[in-house]
């Protein structure tokens, strides 16, 4: 788990495509200003002797297999019990659940539909944000949120459809937080009553524990990557709200079996929705337009109730 193990580091918000919007958030993001480091630095508490204590850091399960999640932490930071593990991810969670509930509450009150896409590198991720602003641009207004380590290659992909992204470099880190992303959105500044999409960076553990002030959390899942990865990676898709399994026009080339795919997703989390698409073809894309232009209806709905 990334909130103990120091991967984090201060983020680059690319600049010079703010799109002239002005800064959308207003005072309650003011506390934006101070530096990332502030509240997701992480300690190393290793001690001088850097003792690894094997006799109380994992358990023997399944012949062969060494379990290094069995503790109540569920996770091993060598040199550091698991209590001491449980109270430095509390404190940095705690922060994050802070700025996540202010951005929650900027994009309620500005009727603003937020997704949080996450999934492994490579399962089309950035195709299927291209896809779906090509096919809605006349329908819903569109801004995005690119996250990556570096580069603003996948910023510049969807700025080509049309519409406004920024890129958040997160260097060393391996996810976005909900500090990173207010940054973001002050910079990007979404119409009212639009979608945002904040595409994480390309990992399926680190990015579970962190809210962004999201409506929901989308997990992709390439038919490449094997039935099995809900199970293997269990936390992201118990913190999802829908799963989209992509790459469909690729399965007659492949030996995936989709209902045990979507059957392992179920074991995890029996509340997940499931879509089966095609980014590159279009199959299966229908039916997420709908499931978004609902949604972001609903999200329209409640500001003006709130509003008016």
């Amino acid at each position: 788990m990334c909130t103990v193990c120091g991967c984090g580091t201060e983020p680059v918000v690319e600049k010079g495509h703010a799109h002239a919007h002005g800064h959308g958030h207003g005072d309650h993001h003011d506390d934006h200003h101070h530096d990332h480091d502030d509240h997701h630095a992480h300690a190393h508490p290793h001690g001088d002797g850097h003792s690894h204590d094997h006799e109380h850091q994992h358990e023997h399960g399944d012949e062969g297999v060494i379990h290094y999640g069995q503790g109540i932490a569920g996770v091993h930071v060598p040199g550091m019990s698991q209590e001491r593990i449980i109270q430095v991810e509390r404190d940095i969670l705690s922060k994050n659940d802070g700025f996540a509930a202010e951005n929650r509450a900027y994009f309620a009150a500005n009727g603003i539909f937020a997704l949080n896409f996450v999934s492994s590198p490579g399962s089309g991720k950035t195709s299927l944000l291209v896809r779906t602003i090509s096919d809605l641009r006349e329908r819903l207004a569109i801004g995005v949120v690119e996250g990556d380590q570096q580069t603003s290659n996948d910023a510049a992909r969807i700025r080509e459809t049309g519409a406004p992204a920024i890129q958040v470099n997160t260097g060393k880190g391996c996810h976005l937080d909900a500090h990173m992303v207010g940054h973001a959105v002050e910079e990007l500044a979404p119409a009212k009553n639009s979608v945002l999409f904040i595409e994480n960076v390309g990992n399926l553990v680190c990015p579970a524990a962190f809210d962004l002030g999201e409506a929901h959390k989308v997990v992709l899942l390439s038919v490449t990557e094997g039935e099995d990865k809900p199970l293997k990676y269990p936390d992201m898709f118990a913190a999802a709200d829908l799963m989209i399994l992509n790459k469909a026009d690729l399965l007659p080339h492949l030996y995936f079996d989709v209902g045990a795919c979507i059957a392992n997703a179920l074991r995890v989390n029996p509340r997940l929705q499931t879509l089966v698409v095609s980014a590159r073809t279009g199959e299966g894309m229908p039916a997420f337009y709908s499931w978004l232009e609902a949604n972001a209806a609903m999200a329209v709905t409640r500001a003006l109730a709130k509003a008016g």
